[in-house]
Parts: structure tokens; C-alpha cells; sequence
């Protein structure tokens, strides 16, 4: 019925997270990207599979009321943002509906999520990856990369992150050229500059360094050094970061310090935190103080509860709590986390706080067996969600609540459909934009343990 690059012509009528437009013909949906509900279009055929499509704009034939003027650049080709043609307020509209949609549709809940938690969409990250690469001229550049590419796209400043970067990223490029230090090239596996690795701290307004190379030996350090000292007061700490290897992952095992502070320091709800570049550490800084003080008034502490927190990581959203709470046990699967979780208890005084390295499914399947009975656990996994196991070890330690902290909403429906099966039914359901412009949103549940 029809065919790869055949023109169409249609209407958009709905919007998904992966920020492609769904437009209809007969019943069979096109996936356009680009697009805003109630755009009408003409759009050419790209692919056809058995039950759906794909397409891309050829010309806009009416507008819709939420497109507006991108104000970056880079929006068509960079992979970041997947939303800066439509009103900030229709992105939270869809955002809004596809959490409800996943918790009725996979959850099969009847529960109407609370109006969607969010900030301010500009300048709120504060963490930046820049890959190191060449123009047409040789000259050394920064950027993004392109979706699904390691094609470069040049640009040293990005709308959504801390507005301190760009600049330092632009004298980083200067000294590469003034200094000739060459860019490692994937392909030859030549070259010194990977990426430029910049973490902020939104309550300490400081920035720490991180210059990440092919090799341990770089021409011009000393002179970088007293570049960014001198121009970058916030800077608080440089360092290079070694990785040699052949992957596609940033950061190596190997850390030089070359001056000043090696972790970063910031607060959060009256916390303080050391932060190690390689540290998971929430992006948004304003946004994760609302998503943590949801997730307390969710679990209303009184302070004396045992609160288990699983999936920890450095140990934020325990230890933000940690003034409302009788005790705080945190898992973790990666040991430089907790050892920094331990750090950072320290660092605040705390002694109501524990952390254990484990896997979260072990971990929880031991403490069940010993008899611990936490009054909440707080679970915030990986977007994959948690397996089984562990949803059943937490109902075994039967704690009168669980609040669920997810960034995906279709596993997070998924793992509240199975413990509800064991008697823990969500009583509450709030989306929280965490990350503006782009395709995720943070979700966060309150189950309760269910009377007989």
C-alpha cells in the first residue's frame, strides 16, 4: 500500500518521547521527526515495515500552534535535544502523558499521575562531554556528536548546560592550536586529545577540569594549566585523565593530578557532597533538590525510620535524608561509589549512615533472610528497571512503604504492575522533568504495603 519514497500528505496527532511526530494515513502510523502535534505535512516515505513507518518533513504545510524557533544552532543535527521546535509547555504535556499512558497501559493502574515537577529548561546541566576533533582546515575543535554517530558536530557552547563551560571550553581549543596537540583518531588509533570533561558545582559555583588523553605524555600542560588558573577562577581543580584504549567509553582508570582540588564539592538540601569525575552525580542540580524532597514527603519521615536505599551510587539520596532518619543503610554494586558514599557521610558527620558494596538482588535477598525490616526503601535503578529478584526480596522485608525513583516509565510500570502482585499497590505517581528538551523524564511512585 505503500511505498519507500512515496510523498504523503497528513496530519501530526501525537508525539513520543523518541521525538518523533505520529502521523496516520488509513490507520497506518508514519513516525516523523521534527514535528509537533497538529503540524500538517508533506513528508516522504523513508521506510515501511509490516505494522509502521517512518518519515521525514518535506514541507510544513500549516504549523502547529507549540512549533516555535529553535534557539540553538545545532538542534537538527546534534543528538542531544530532542524537543526545542515545540513550546516547553507541550513537551510537559507529553511527558505528563506518557507516564500516565505507561502506568495504565503496562501497570494497568487506574492512577492519575500528579502534575509534572519541573524548572527552568536552560542551563541546568551540570556536566559536559566534549569530544576533541578537527574542522576541514586541521584546526582542533569541539562539539557533540550527531544521534547515532561519532560524526562531530563543531560547538563549544550548548543551551542546556552551565553557562562557565563555554568559555573554558574555547580556551582549551586555543592552546590545542596555539600548541599543535594533535586529536586521537579512532581509525589510525593516533593522537593525543579525546575529550574535555567539565563538572560544575551549582551551590559552590566551582568547576572541576578533567583533559581527557590518548596518552600519559601531552605537550604544552604547564601552559594549559596557567591558562585555565588564570582566566577561570572557579576552576578549582584540573586533572588528565588517561584511557588508551579502543572503546567508546570516556573516562580510563588511569587520574594525574595536575593541580588544585581532584574531586568536586557541592551541596545539596544542606548536604555537602565530594563529587570524583567518574561519580554518578544528578545532572540538574535544582531539579534532583525537588525530585529528593517529593521522594521524602512521599515517605513521610518523622525521623525514626530505617530507610534502605538501593541502587545508592556516592549515597545523595540517603544522605540527604539522613537528618530525618533513626538509620540509613545504602547498596551500591560499585565499590569507588560507596567508598565514596562513606566519604561523603563522613564529610557531613553523619553516624546513622551504612554502606555495603553488593549487587541490589543479593543484597536485598540477604537482608531479607537476616531479618531486616527497614520502615521504606527508596529503589532508584537503571533504566533497564530492577529483575525480579530483588522485587521480591524488598516485599519480603515488608516495609510499610516503598518510593520508587525511575528514569524510565515503561520499567517502572512494569516493576510497580509486580509488586502490586505482592501486595504493595502505588498510591501516588508524579512525573518530574529532570532533563528539559530531551526525551526522558524522571518518574517517581509511592507503594504501600497493602492491610489483609
Amino acid at each position: 500500500m505503500f511505498q519507500k519514497n512515496q510523498s504523503l500528505t497528513g496530519t501530526i496527532t501525537d508525539l513520543t518521547l523518541e521525538g518523533n511526530g505520529v502521523c496516520k494515513i488509513d490507520g497506518f502510523p508514519f513516525f516523523i521527526p521534527k514535528t509537533a502535534i497538529g503540524d500538517t505535512i508533506c513528508f516522504k516515505i523513508v521506510k515501511v515495515l509490516s505494522s509502521y513507518g517512518y518519515g521525514i518533513v518535506e514541507t510544513i504545510l500549516t504549523p502547529s500552534p507549540d512549533r516555535i524557533q529553535s534557539d540553538c544552532p545545532a538542534f537538527s543535527r546534534c543528538g542531544g535535544c530532542l524537543f526545542r521546535h515545540i513550546r516547553y509547555e507541550a513537551e510537559l504535556k507529553q511527558k505528563q502523558k506518557a507516564v500516565a499512558d505507561a502506568f495504565s497501559r503496562i501497570g494497568g493502574f487506574s492512577l492519575t499521575p500528579e502534575p509534572i515537577l519541573s524548572g527552568d529548561p536552560l542551563r541546568y546541566r551540570n556536566k559536559a562531554q566534549f569530544p576533541f576533533g578537527t574542522d576541514a582546515g586541521g584546526k582542533v575543535v569541539l562539539g557533540f556528536f550527531a544521534k547515532r554517530s561519532h560524526r562531530l558536530i563543531p560547538l563549544e557552547d550548548c543551551p542546556l548546560q552551565d553557562e562557565a563551560f563555554a568559555s573554558i571550553a574555547a580556551a582549551t581549543v586555543q592552546w590545542a592550536n596555539d600548541n599543535q596537540v594533535s586529536v586521537y583518531d579512532e581509525k589510525t588509533k593516533k593522537g593525543v586529545l579525546r575529550h574535555l570533561f567539565l563538572r560544575s558545582g551549582k551551590a559552590t559555583k566551582t568547576v572541576l577540569f578533567t583533559l581527557v588523553t590518548a596518552t600519559e605524555s601531552v605537550p604544552a600542560l604547564s601552559a594549559l594549566v596557567k591558562i585555565i588558573r588564570k582566566r577561570f577562577p572557579s576552576v578549582t581543580g584540573i586533572l588528565v585523565n588517561v584511557n588508551p584504549e579502543d572503546t567508546n567509553v570516556i573516562l580510563g582508570e588511569k587520574y594525574i593530578p595536575l593541580w588544585g582540588d581532584p574531586v568536586l564539592r557541592d551541596r545539596l538540601l544542606d548536604t555537602d557532597f565530594e563529587i570524583s569525575p567518574a561519580a554518578f552525580y544528578q545532572v540538574n542540580h535544582d531539579m534532583t533538590e525537588r525530585l529528593y524532597q517529593l521522594a521524602y514527603d512521599y515517605a513521610g519521615f518523622s525521623g525514626k525510620e530505617f530507610l534502605l536505599d538501593l541502587y545508592c551510587g556516592i549515597g545523595s539520596v540517603g544522605l540527604c535524608a539522613c537528618r530525618k532518619l533513626d538509620r540509613l543503610l545504602g547498596v551500591e554494586i560499585i565499590p569507588k561509589a560507596i567508598e565514596s558514599a562513606k566519604v561523603n557521610a563522613r564529610l557531613n558527620g553523619f553516624q546513622n549512615g551504612t554502606f555495603i558494596a553488593a549487587d541490589a538482588a543479593k543484597a536485598a535477598q540477604t537482608l531479607a533472610k537476616d531479618g531486616l525490616s527497614p520502615d521504606v526503601i527508596i529503589v532508584d535503578p537503571p533504566r533497564k528497571g530492577c529483575d525480579p529478584q530483588t522485587l521480591a526480596s524488598i516485599a519480603d522485608m515488608a516495609p510499610e512503604k516503598i518510593v520508587m525513583i525511575s528514569c524510565n516509565p515503561a520499567t517502572a510500570a512494569r516493576d510497580c504492575k509486580l509488586l502490586s502482585e505482592m501486595g504493595y499497590a502505588p498510591t501516588r505517581l508524579r512525573p518530574v522533568d529532570m532533563f528539559p528538551r530531551t526525551g526522558h523524564v524522571e518518574t517517581i511512585v509511592l507503594l504501600q504495603r497493602e492491610t489483609l
